[in-house]
């Protein structure tokens, strides 16, 4: 498996191209409602354009991505843009435990930056050095660096073996897993294709196609587990659109969004407000350079489309058990407050072997972004006792 060092660099062209694109904007007629109602609001996207066209700097934003050590990997016949940052230096002898930390849509690399600061490097933090972490954060296929694959297929189980010959080339032969959205499916698939690999997964989310096992070899619906299904079902049918047609029409919606800039940053933003613990003002979390950064890599990468494409992939590979299968390898959960689902412990319970439940006192589905201090310790808390199985 061939790795080469990488550094992003974007020609200035494509920069100029992007300043014009975003003020030759026709903008659509707004409608009397609400601000963010219907969708991104139009007063605050102008703004956010204004904004992107005259003052965002990619060129620091460039510099401040090409911190992170960054590789190109050909894993498998797939081209695999990665970071990979290594725990800062410790006592003779340590040995930092290997994560794989998987992101999701409409993330990127770029919304772990702050959360690898803290795994890496937790005596800057007031943390226990022992806890320090050597950190792999691919971007998942289609997404920013990653190319889209050349083949139909690439669900969630398919990144995992991805991961796993990645992470064996990379020396990690056995190693702990963790991710949100997209990336807690991959996680998922991981301790389920995976195990003798994976010491244990830490989640953020749960996949809304996860369906343990329900029959007459198990127990029937808990009502707090009808209750969940039934808040899922209600918030998929006014928030759910989205998902939708990522996994239905995924090249008609693509077709718009890479030709316009706006319109991918209405798709995204609106996104990175309803989801987040931000109570409505979505700058009191991100700055506009922190939204327009990961706004621009899927411009500059122009991978929206193969982005999308993961959705159908998943819809046709969906993570469902049958009622004999039951994953074995430890798993933690932080349960975010904003977070677009709740499930119950039991729900996980169910299939998984949950020795890790923590109720969060903060922050939504960007955790990493959010809430880095309080997602890296209950990582750290979780894999502490894991560590000596990758030695």
């Amino acid at each position: 498996m061939q790795i080469d060092p990488f550094e992003i660099a974007i020609p200035d062209q494509d920069i100029d191209d992007l300043r014009f694109r975003i003020r030759a904007t026709r903008w659509a007629p707004a409608t009397s409602s609400p601000a963010w109602q219907q969708g991104a609001d139009p007063a605050w996207l102008r703004e956010l354009a204004t904004y992107w066209a005259g003052h965002f700097d990619w060129r620091a934003a460039e510099h401040r991505l090409n911190q992170l050590p960054q590789f190109l990997a050909d894993v498998n016949g797939q081209t695999v843009h990665f970071a990979h940052r290594r725990a800062a230096s410790v006592a003779p002898g340590f040995k930092a435990y290997p994560l794989v930390i998987t992101h999701g849509w409409p993330g990127s690399f770029f919304e772990l930056h702050a959360l690898l600061d803290h795994l890496c490097d937790p005596a800057a933090f007031g943390a226990d050095p022992a806890d320090a972490f050597d950190v792999v954060a691919p971007s998942l296929p289609g997404f920013a660096f990653s190319p889209a694959p050349a083949q139909a297929g690439m669900s969630s189980f398919q990144v995992a073996d991805l991961w796993v010959s990645l992470m064996r080339r990379l020396g990690y032969e056995r190693f702990g897993a963790q991710g949100g959205d997209l990336g807690a499916g991959v996680s998922i698939a991981l301790a389920a294709r995976h195990p003798r690999a994976v010491d244990g997964i830490h989640l953020n989310f749960l996949p809304s196609s996860y369906e343990p096992a329900i029959g007459a070899a198990r127990q029937p619906l808990t009502p707090a587990e009808q209750d969940y299904l039934r808040e899922k079902n209600d918030w998929f049918a006014l928030e759910g659109g989205y998902a939708h047609l990522h996994s239905t029409k995924p090249l008609t919606v693509a077709a718009s969004l890479n030709d316009s800039p706006i319109g991918l940053a209405a798709w995204i933003s609106e996104k990175f407000r309803a989801w987040s613990d931000c109570g409505g003002e979505v700058e009191s979390v991100f700055s506009k350079d922190d939204l327009l950064t990961n706004i621009s890599l899927y411009w500059f990468t122009q991978c929206i489309g193969p982005a999308m494409q993961m959705y159908w992939e998943n819809r046709l590979q969906p993570i469902r058990f049958s009622n004999a299968q039951r994953i074995d390898t430890p798993l933690g959960f932080a349960v975010f407050p904003k977070e677009i689902n709740h499930p119950p412990r039991s729900w996980l319970e169910r299939t998984f072997n949950v020795v890790q439940w923590s109720e969060m006192q903060g922050g939504g589905h960007f955790a990493a972004m959010e809430k880095p201090a309080l997602l890296a310790a209950e990582i750290r808390k979780f894999f502490r006792p894991l560590r000596g199985a990758s030695r």
